[in-house]
């Protein structure tokens, strides 16, 4: 239960993997509206070490909000893996999920403490 302390072991870092472009937009506004985006949101607050890989089309990252969203991230210190050294979006129903690429998600997360 929220209320109860100590429910989870604290962690070394956050991996946000795939994150969707709502997901996205709503993390980077602070929306805590689940779980998972309050635990998300507090990791920046916590300056936790966090890889985010999206995994989203080209018609939505070419949206302004999506593009402000890891602007807004990256300032705070979020690795986004978004691009070249990342995941690169596909066209509308084209994607390929056994191409996401998992692995440099993980090889980006930092040594363990």
């Amino acid at each position: 239960m929220p209320s109860q302390s100590g429910r989870t072991p604290a962690p070394d870092a956050l991996l946000v993997a795939p994150l969707t472009a709502n997901t996205l937009n709503k993390w980077s506004a602070g929306t805590c509206d689940t779980l998972a985006l309050g635990v998300l949101t507090e990791g920046i607050g916590l300056r936790l070490p966090i890889v985010a890989l999206p995994h989203f089309n080209t018609a939505l990252a070419a949206h302004p909000a999506v593009r402000r969203s890891v602007t807004v991230l990256r300032e705070e210190g979020v690795t986004v893996l978004l691009g070249e050294n990342g995941f690169t979006p596909h066209p509308p129903e084209r994607g390929n999920v056994a191409a996401y690429p998992w692995a440099t998600a993980v090889a980006a997360l930092p040594a363990s403490r």
